[in-house]
Parts: structure tokens; sequence; C-alpha cells
């Protein structure tokens, strides 16, 4: 088993002498420009990904990149949305899927999860993502298609929708390749900047 005691000691000898200046500067100030809300996937690493330092990255790792539409009430995904959009000011808000998501495959195939039920409740976000798939199964289209649900999902939270109506935030749909390490952009309509794939 990896030793995470050993990774920190590496970490405190060979990176963190490097970037000093950076982390020196960090302690003082937080500015991402991006928040990434991406899959818990340990196999999906936002910074990895985009070649982003310490400090440029705001990021929201949940189960098959789910971000529930705005309700009232106390919330961890709205309270970091809110956040990074409201105090941070953001400019850039991606989701990003990816390929061989486990939890998009579980809906695709309909995986029995009675043994896992905080999982099945959770994944019942993506409900309306598996009903607008076309070919059932199809996990690839499912991810395609549970990104934009899931950016349509930010749009009603207020503070992503008054950024958006103020032209101050963009959002962005990415599909994230594990075996290729490609990365897809998809069509984002609504948003000040429109991507195509």
């Amino acid at each position: 088993m990896y030793d995470l005691a050993a990774g920190v000691a590496r970490f405190q000898q060979d990176v963190f002498p490097a970037k000093k200046e950076l982390f020196a500067h960090l302690a003082a100030h937080h500015t991402p420009h991006t928040l990434f809300i991406g899959c818990s996937d340990a196999r999906v690493v936002p910074e990895l990904i985009t070649g982003c330092e310490p400090g440029e990255l705001f990021v929201i790792r949940t189960a098959g990149n789910l971000v529930p539409a705005h309700t009232p009430g106390a919330d961890g995904v709205a309270a970091s949305v809110e956040y990074a959009v409201v105090t941070l000011g953001v400019t850039d808000i991606v989701v990003c899927g990816h390929s061989a998501c486990g939890a998009m495959t579980a809906l695709a195939h309909r995986h029995d999860l009675s043994d896992a039920p905080a999982v099945a409740g959770w994944l019942r976000l993506a409900d309306a993502s598996v009903a607008r798939t076309a070919t059932a199964g199809d996990v690839p289209a499912l991810v395609r298609g549970n990104v934009l649900a899931q950016l349509a999902n930010l749009a009603t939270h207020p503070s992503v929708a008054r950024a958006l109506a103020q032209r101050r935030v963009a959002l962005r749909g990415w599909v994230f390749d594990i075996a290729t390490g490609r990365v897809e952009e998809l069509k984002v309509i609504g948003s000040p900047a429109v991507l195509t794939a």
C-alpha cells in the first residue's frame, strides 16, 4: 500500500522548496480563476489535466460530477459554488465528466445499488440525463448528456444566474478520456462562451 507519510515527506523535501515563493504568495492570496467541478474518481485529477498550479482552480468533486439544482437549505455543493462565484470571483466554471465513469456506468446499465443506498439516492440527481440518453446503456452518450444537465443545474443557482446575466462567468462542459488524455469540449448553449466539440 502507498505510504502517504512518505509522500508528504517527499512533498516537504522536494516539491515545497521548489515552489516556496508560490506557497508564500498563496498563504495570503486565494484567487482561483476557475471553478472545476469533476468526478470523485481517483483517475481524474483536475490540476494534472489542466496543468494548473496550486491556487488556480477551486475544485468540487462529487460522484458523477453531479450538481444538484438550487433548492433552499444547507447544501455543500451549492455553498461551494456560491463561494467560488461571489467571493472568489471565478470567471470560468468547468463541469468535467470522464470516460469509464462508475456512476454513469451504474446508471446506464441499471446496476443494483441496494447495498449502497446513499449512492443510489445521490445518483437519482442524474435521472433526467438517463431519460434523455437516446440509446439505453450508451455510457459515453450518458456522460456527455450528464455534463450538459449539470451545467443546466448550475444555472439555477442564483449566484451563477446573476454572473451569467452580467457576463462575468462562462460555463464550459468537458469530457476527459482517461485512456488517451484527450479533453473534449462540448457545445454549451446559453453561456457567454459557446464551445464546440
